[in-house]
């Protein structure tokens, strides 16, 4: 059930040097009005929004959608995607791979520039905030980049908006939005604003919903002045290449958070609860052959899990070859110990419905080729919604430990935002499988 949401304000336009000015003057008049309930000003966090949404504003331009630019990717965003692919005669996933993208970005410079107005721009901004604001009143600062090469200024808008809760309708604990619109070019000369924008004393973060760009100077400014930068690492278009980027921010002592990472944790228990058993405990160290399928179109997840998983049993890798095929395989070498060697393969396995997130594990498979070990360590897991019929078609799978994988109620970014934002210290863990995910694509041939 949602919560309801009450606007102190409707979003107004004023200019940069105005927004803190306004937004005082929300509360001032919310505090003389004398009203039943009393708005109390956000004091939990400040939090930046980068929020391109490029492809939905290509879309729109060219006619195939007229929803929301939030970022969000639904089921009109989909047929859109679709619309826009049967239209220009690419493979119809309902997903923006860099082909699409390519090709929308080509059609829409040919567009007169009268058509190339997106009326729905000015929705953007103000969406994305309410799963998070219900128990994290804050102050949102979003930027939206706008498709053009010229640098026509930046505009502002600010509003203040209150979850109702029923058990304290005395009071109204708010969150602040402040929004600010320009072309990307634009975009980089407001980094100080929006640092001054951030409230001291309180956590800082950064919701960076692109790819990490250490060359861009509004990407390097956020990352100096926040606490925390969030990404999504299931949209990365080339996630082999951004996680050596994220790796360096880390070693850089940029504390990187990846929402992507927690939609793994579903895998990750349940691996970890079939090797409870002390017998199939000492097997696991004789694994020596992991296989992992993903939805076709993002390696991200596999090459996460496969990080953890390698670090958890110290596994040096040693090499890593794109061997290519129907299932764009993958295979990575490792040491373990005693220099036992060990075979990684990852496969993108093409679907005929993509799920709502990008590169989604299908299944995973363990083996041992000490046959005295491998009745004991051989396991499968598989996606309850996909299933694993490759893996589970294999010789001698009916020996193997078989279970089903139920992933996260709601997997979708906001909702996995409002608990990031409930755990913002440093991921040991994480950091952990990442460093290693970044040694092995290190050795990519």
């Amino acid at each position: 059930m949602t919560t309801p949401i009450v606007a102190l304000q409707q979003p107004k336009d004023i200019s940069l040097g105005e927004i803190e000015e306004e937004l005082s003057k929300i509360w001032l008049s919310q505090n003389q009005g004398k009203a039943t309930s009393i708005a109390t000003r956000a004091a939990t966090f400040s939090m930046v929004v980068y929020e391109p949404e490029e492809f939905q504003q290509l879309l729109g331009g060219l006619g195939f959608y007229d929803g929301p630019i939030d970022g969000i990717h639904g089921p009109q965003t989909r047929n859109g995607v679709k619309e826009a692919q049967k239209a220009y005669q690419l493979p119809i996933t309902g997903r923006v791979d860099p082909e699409t993208l390519a090709k929308l970005r080509e059609e829409f410079a040919k567009q007169p520039e009268d058509r190339q107005k997106v009326t729905n721009i000015n929705l953007r901004g103000f969406s994305m905030a309410d799963a998070i604001a219900t128990q994290n009143p804050s102050r949102v600062m979003t930027l939206c980049p706008t498709i053009g090469e010229e640098d026509t200024g930046v505009t502002a808008q600010v509003s203040a908006y209150c979850p109702i809760q029923k058990q304290s309708s005395s009071n109204l604990v708010c969150s602040e939005y402040v929004t600010l619109r320009g072309t990307k070019l634009a975009m980089q000369r407001v980094d100080e604003t929006v640092k001054s924008l951030m409230i001291p004393d309180l956590p800082k973060f950064v919701w960076w919903k692109a790819t990490p760009n250490t060359e861009q100077q509004l990407f390097r400014s956020l990352c100096e002045a926040s606490n925390c930068i969030i990404m999504d690492s299931c949209y990365f278009s080339d996630p082999e290449s951004e996680f050596l980027k994220m790796q360096e921010l880390i070693e850089n002592e940029t504390y990187i958070a990846d929402l992507n990472w927690h939609r793994l944790s579903a895998w990750q228990e349940l691996i970890a609860a079939t090797f409870d058993p002390p017998k199939r405990r000492a097997a696991l160290w004789e694994v020596d052959t992991i296989t992992l399928d993903y939805e076709k179109g993002n390696a991200a997840q596999a090459l996460m899990f496969l990080g953890w998983f390698a670090s958890r049993l110290d596994w040096k890798p040693v090499s890593y070859t794109e061997l290519g095929g129907d299932y764009d395989i993958t295979h990575i070498k490792f040491t373990g110990h005693n220099n036992q060697e060990i075979l990684a393969e990852l496969a993108a396995i093409p679907t005929a419905d993509f799920g709502e997130i990008p590169g989604d594990l299908v299944g995973l498979r363990l083996g041992s080729s000490n046959s005295d070990a491998d009745v004991d360590c051989c396991t499968i897991l598989c996606s309850e919604t996909t299933g694993c019929m490759r893996l589970e078609s294999g010789g001698k799978a009916q020996s193997c430990l078989t279970e089903q994988v139920t992933a996260l109620t709601d997997q979708k970014a906001e909702a996995l935002m409002a608990q990031q934002l409930q755990r913002w210290g440093r991921d040991v863990l994480y950091e952990e499988s990442l460093a290693l995910t970044a040694q092995m694509l290190q050795l990519r041939k």
